[in-house]
């Protein structure tokens, strides 16, 4: 079954018809591995190289520190978005077929994956994401109502990236070997603690034979790395402090907050925890489409066209430009896919935190709650759909 499958199944719209999107974007849909490779080996080399230039940076210029400093200023944002780039190729490993990228997938994992502590498995249940009948709902991890939440927890949101870098080395340093150790924590662990997820209390259901297995296995990989960071520098240099564990800190702060800024963007947040029609999931979430030299770099590896994603996960991402455009010519004129698209990052969070704002005083004024007054269907009002792009 391909990942498409779950969303494709029962859609029929007035307004949208998905047959005529398919038709238009037919030829699309086979990824070609020669690009993945040749993007993730370039990206996680390139970033590899500007985050040990931060490093080295004092003693590339040991007698210059301003000069140390201004590398290290253009150095780290650079490896912070080859970073982010990279990870990211974790949500196309979802939706690859099985078969030719088996490869591609250990590659990631030895490379990516057990370096920043997201081994693939985190991000097996993201299929739920695009379960129609979960979306939006207490089986889909990644989505939170923020539109009809305080605006504290969109800040909560973005704060959570302080301590994440620390919890992650704890999910798999200390966590781990207790599981291992006392094997009834496993249950809650895995339920709570090893999903990559937007809801905090997000439940995974339990893993099959085979992929506890390999959580396992990727497991005891994260345990090795998180033992070496710190163990090596006692080791190999005889001391008990190395900065880099500072620097490591800080560039996984900068690479989740960045997510955390394109996972706000991705949608529009206006669920209720309810089961949303076809045309609602696809209204809540957000295309990007213009200035791609600057949307690339938040929004890497196709996530910038979100929207069209949730339309047609199976798309690989280098075509999604491609299908974006053929969409907008062939779909007609009020097309509800039009009003996916966003201009910027910034105008989508504006939205969001208005939303989140009135919300709260909606709910203050008045005895009856927010979410029930929304607009049942498409859960904005007209006010808040973009215009119509031609």
């Amino acid at each position: 079954m391909s990942a498409s499958t779950p969303i494709e199944e029962g859609v029929s719209n007035e307004r949208f018809s998905f047959a005529q999107a398919r038709r238009l974007v037919s030829d699309l849909h086979q990824p070609v591995r020669r690009i993945y490779w040749t993007d993730f080996l370039c990206s996680i080399i390139a970033g590899h190289i500007f985050f040990h230039l931060v490093y080295f940076a004092p003693n590339i210029f040991p007698a210059s520190p301003a000069a140390a400093i201004v590398l290290q200023s253009f150095a780290f944002p650079v490896a912070a978005i080859l970073y982010l780039r990279s990870v990211m190729f974790i949500h196309e490993l979802v939706h690859l077929p099985k078969e030719g990228f088996q490869g591609f997938r250990i590659v990631w994992n030895a490379l990516c994956g057990i370096f920043f502590l997201v081994p693939s498995f985190t991000y097996y249940p993201h299929v739920d994401h695009h379960r129609r009948k979960h979306y939006g709902t207490e089986h889909d991890g990644e989505y939170v109502a923020l539109s009809h939440a305080s605006p504290w927890w969109i800040l909560g949101f973005m704060a959570q990236n302080l301590v994440i870098p620390i919890l992650g080395y704890l999910r798999f340093a200390v966590i781990s070997p207790v599981c291992w150790l006392y094997p009834p924590a496993r249950s809650w662990i895995h339920r709570h603690a090893s999903t990559l997820v937007v809801d905090p209390f997000y439940e995974r259901p339990a893993p099959s034979a085979r992929v506890k297995q390999m959580i396992l296995f990727q497991e005891f990989l994260c345990f090795l790395w998180c033992f070496w960071l710190v163990a090596r520098v006692p080791i190999m240099k005889g001391v008990w402090f190395d900065w880099f564990w500072v620097l490591a800190y800080f560039m996984g702060v900068a690479v989740t907050t960045l997510n955390a800024l394109r996972t706000l963007g991705a949608h529009r947040w206006t669920g209720a925890g309810e089961e949303m029609s076809f045309e609602a999931q696809l209204l809540d979430s957000v295309n990007y489409p213009e200035r791609g030299w600057i949307t690339e770099l938040w929004g890497p590896v196709g996530t910038r066209f979100h929207a069209l994603h949730h339309l047609f996960p199976s798309l690989p991402y280098h075509n999604l430009a491609a299908a974006h455009r053929r969409l907008m010519e062939g779909l007609p004129a009020d097309s509800p896919y039009r009003l996916t698209n966003r201009r910027s990052l910034v105008e989508a969070l504006g939205e969001l935190w208005t939303r989140a704002r009135r919300s709260v005083e909606q709910s203050k004024s008045s005895p009856t709650p927010f979410v029930s007054r929304t607009p049942t269907r498409l859960q904005l009002s007209s006010e808040e759909l973009p215009s119509q792009v031609a």
